[in-house]
C-alpha cells in the first residue's frame, strides 16, 4: 500500500499544507492531462515507435541480404519476366546450367521493365533465394524507409503537440 501512495493523485483537502505528491506522469509533464488524452498521447507515441523499429528492421534485413551475397557471389545476365508492385521477376542461368527464376523476384528492381536484360548478383549457394541487380545495394532503402518515418514523426509530432495543448478552464459554449 505504501509503495503505491506516489502513483496516486493528492487530492487538496481544504487547509492543507501538505505539498503534492506527484504521480507517475510528472516526470513527463503529463500528469495535468486528462486520462483519456494521456492514452491516446501513449498509444501515438508507441505506434510511431513501432513503425520507427519496422523501418529500421528494414533496412537491417536489407544490409544482411546483401552481405550474404557479398559473402558467396555469383553475377550473371538475367531476362526480366515480369514487373509488378510487389516483386520483379528474374530468369536466368548458373555457370551449371540450371536455370533460376527466384520466387520471391529481385531486389532493388526500381526502373526495370518486362524482357530486359539486366545483369544480377546472387548468393552462388542459394541462387534461388537471395537475387539483387548487379551494383545496387542496401542503402537505396534509406530514401523511402527515411521518408516514411519522417512522415510518421511528423503526424506524430502534430498529434503529441495537439494532445498536450491546455484544457480550457471556462466553462464551454455548450455549458452556458
Amino acid at each position: 500500500m505504501v509503495e503505491n501512495a506516489a502513483l496516486v493523485e493528492h487530492v487538496e483537502w481544504p487547509g492543507s499544507t501538505e505539498p503534492p505528491v506527484p504521480t507517475r506522469w510528472a516526470r513527463f509533464g503529463l500528469d495535468t492531462l486528462p486520462v483519456n488524452r494521456r492514452r491516446w498521447l501513449i498509444a501515438v507515441v508507441v505506434i510511431a515507435l513501432l513503425i520507427t523499429l519496422i523501418g529500421l528492421l528494414l533496412v537491417v534485413g536489407a544490409w544482411r541480404d546483401d552481405k550474404w551475397i557479398e559473402s558467396r557471389p555469383g553475377v550473371q545476365t538475367a531476362e526480366v519476366l515480369s514487373t509488378a508492385f510487389d516483386r520483379t521477376v528474374v530468369r536466368f542461368n548458373t555457370p551449371d546450367g540450371a536455370v533460376h527464376i527466384p520466387i520471391d523476384g529481385v531486389l532493388y528492381p526500381q526502373g526495370l521493365s518486362a524482357g530486359q536484360l539486366v545483369r544480377v548478383e546472387y548468393d552462388s549457394l542459394h541462387p534461388d533465394a537471395l537475387v539483387r541487380v548487379a551494383g545496387r545495394t542496401y542503402t537505396l532503402t534509406f530514401l523511402p524507409v527515411g521518408m516514411i518515418l519522417a512522415i510518421t514523426w511528423a503526424i506524430a509530432a502534430g498529434l503529441i503537440w495537439w494532445l498536450r495543448r491546455p484544457t480550457p478552464t471556462g466553462p464551454t459554449p455548450a455549458t452556458r
